[in-house]
């Protein structure tokens, strides 16, 4: 089941992204690895910008998250995390239709590091196209506040909703 995230599920979310990024540990680079990849106050930082999560709910227990950000003439696919032991079932797949079926404008974009190249699979099989370096470069500084280490190893991928199967 799919539903809004609200406070209440500050921690479940927390708990959630934790443990998804531990798939980070060693693809993206060293420098840009922190032991608690997200801090409580990043992920308010996050909600604070208008980062608005839904959830895949199983007997009551969040077993996956997905963010979606409306920013200037476009909407972010934000933070994306399947708890470990639950990934390659669908659920992220499910919150990804779930949320590009709520969106108003006609792209969205999702950055993600370079080398993920399990995120970038993902992304690309349910309809987003990988961007140019170029256009990669331009998007991160237009959209997200991100330092320049982090834009030089990203990457962005972008679906146009009206042309896609996800949204059907």
């Amino acid at each position: 089941m799919i539903r809004k995230l609200c406070p209440a599920d500050f921690d479940s979310v927390m708990r959630v992204i934790l443990d998804a990024a531990q798939a980070y540990r060693g693809v993206i680079p060293d420098d840009r690895w922190k032991e608690q990849y997200m801090s409580a106050e990043e992920l308010r930082g996050e909600l604070d910008a208008g980062v608005q999560f839904y959830g895949w709910f199983e007997e009551d227990s969040l077993m996956g998250v997905m963010g979606i950000q409306p920013i200037k003439d476009t909407a972010l696919n934000r933070h994306s995390y399947v708890l470990h032991d639950y990934q390659r079932r669908g659920i992220g797949g499910l919150l990804l239709k779930h949320l590009l079926a709520l969106v108003k404008t006609p792209d969205v974009l999702v950055g993600t590091w370079e080398d993920a190249a399990g995120a970038i699979h993902f992304y690309e099989h349910h309809g987003f196209t990988r961007v140019s370096r170029r256009e990669t470069d331009l998007l991160l500084r237009k959209y997200w506040q991100i330092p320049e280490r982090q834009i030089a190893t990203s990457v962005v991928l972008k679906i146009n909703r009206q042309n896609s199967p996800a949204c059907g």
